[in-house]
């Protein structure tokens, strides 16, 4: 037996990339290249490929974990000859058929053995195409002929990312563009426009921040069913008593704001409605439910729009949410953010309040579920049940993953969050 540790291969200026995936199990068999986890970098799903064939033996990451380039993931035993492929031949390429055992074809081709614009595909050269199982299986569904794509992988391997800008380039349609990750496929651009026709023009370079988030938030609109539930809290007793603690606050140095309060409250949401809390497995039939509440919070800097994620936020009280909100929104501004900072959020808090506005629709910052956005609060009547009277009300916009939560559960979710901000002793447990 000949034990192999498979570690993190290079994956290019990144660190501390959560483990999305865990592709296969202890006792699988695997071919060289084939995929064995995902990992999710603020700009792609990675795959990690099998360096050998063999067999699983112990895997040492979990989905959710962080891994760096040299981190150990699994251990494979590298000693078993059967699932070495010839060399002559990628290692994920099945044999082909034999002419007179070969079952005679339909007189119409199901739909995954047709290309996207219904053309039937050309089997052996799907077949004798370069990719992972995972890829194939991925192209089957979109209607994908391999044999026509060019892989840009290792050794030329076929990526997910190599299909997807095969369908932009084709200008063809996807079987199944509900499905597709990278979204967008078959929509037909916009035009370009001569703008200088109508008047003097000048191209200014978009920010580094904002050409990276950008395709993010793209393709978490376009593949995330969106739905965006709107709530008011009242926040009057709760910001008298905020305003005591930042009077204190700062004669030493910082400042306690209305978003500190609401990331308790969040954390506190959260917990009763783990759904918030979660992730849509890959296959799509499961939620991730995730027992650690890292919190998310938009911050406006010269650069662009960046989210430093508070870590463990329920393990902290509320100065200690207030100091460390300062020192990530400051190095937010100052450029000093590193990528660990910005990495593992579960739930995400976006902030207008100091600028203004009523309501707005935040996007999902997929593989989060859901987002909550806040604008300025203002003094409303509200009916007491004998007269009006002036209360603070702080609205509240909550969007979500149709996909894993309801609008039922929505609702419970904003009410809960309401409940907790209307009275402050209830974050106090």
């Amino acid at each position: 037996m000949s034990a192999l540790e498979v570690k993190v291969p290079d994956i290019g200026d990144f660190s501390d990339v959560p483990v999305i995936s865990i592709l296969v199990a202890v006792g699988d068999t695997v071919n060289e290249e084939d995929p064995l986890m995902e990992l999710e970098s603020d700009k792609a799903t990675l795959e990690v490929p099998s360096p050998s064939g063999g067999v699983v033996k112990e895997i040492k990451v979990a989905e959710g974990d962080v891994v760096s380039q040299g981190s150990l993931i699994l251990i494979l035993d590298s000693a078993v000859a059967e699932v070495s492929a010839p060399a002559s031949a990628p290692a994920s390429a099945p044999a082909p058929a034999k002419a007179e055992t070969a079952p005679a074809q339909p007189a119409v081709a199901p739909l995954s053995a047709r290309t996207s614009n219904g053309a039937a595909i050309d089997e052996a050269g799907f077949a004798k195409a370069h990719a992972s199982p995972s890829v194939r299986a991925f192209a089957r569904q979109l209607g994908a002929d391999l044999g026509q794509i060019k892989g840009n992988g290792r050794a030329g391997r076929i990526l997910r990312e190599d299909i997807t800008a095969w369908f932009k380039e084709s200008g063809s349609a996807p079987a199944g563009a509900a499905g597709l990750s990278g979204g967008g496929m078959g929509i037909p651009p916009i035009p370009a426009v001569d703008f200088s026709k109508f008047g003097v023009v000048e191209d200014v370079e978009m920010s580094r921040i904002k050409k990276l988030s950008g395709p993010a938030l793209h393709r978490s609109w376009l593949n995330i069913p969106h739905v965006t539930h709107n709530e008011a809290a009242d926040i009057t007793d709760l910001d008298k008593y905020r305003k005591e603690m930042d009077t204190q606050a700062k004669a030493e140095g910082y400042r306690v704001t209305l978003l500190s309060f609401v990331i308790k409250a969040s954390v506190s949401a959260l917990k009763t409605h783990w759904e918030f809390n979660s992730s849509l497995h890959p296959d799509g039939d499961k939620l991730i439910k995730k027992s650690y509440y890292n919190i998310g919070f938009a911050a406006d800097t010269p650069n662009g729009l960046m989210v430093p994620v508070i870590k463990d936020a329920d393990r902290k009280g509320l100065v200690e949410i207030s100091k460390e909100l300062a020192d990530l929104s400051l190095q937010a501004r100052e450029g000093n953010l590193k990528s660990k900072d910005m990495q593992g959020a579960t739930f995400t808090i976006s902030s207008l309040g100091g600028i203004g506005g009523t309501s707005f629709t935040p996007i999902v910052n997929a593989p989060e579920v859901a987002i909550l956005g806040l604008t300025r609060s203002k003094m409303e009547p509200v009916w007491d049940g004998e007269q009006f009277v002036p209360r603070n009300m702080q609205p509240l916009s909550l969007s979500y993953d149709h996909r894993a939560i309801d609008g039922a559960l929505a609702a419970r979710f904003a009410s809960t969050l309401k409940h907790l901000l209307g009275d402050v002793r209830r974050l106090m447990h």
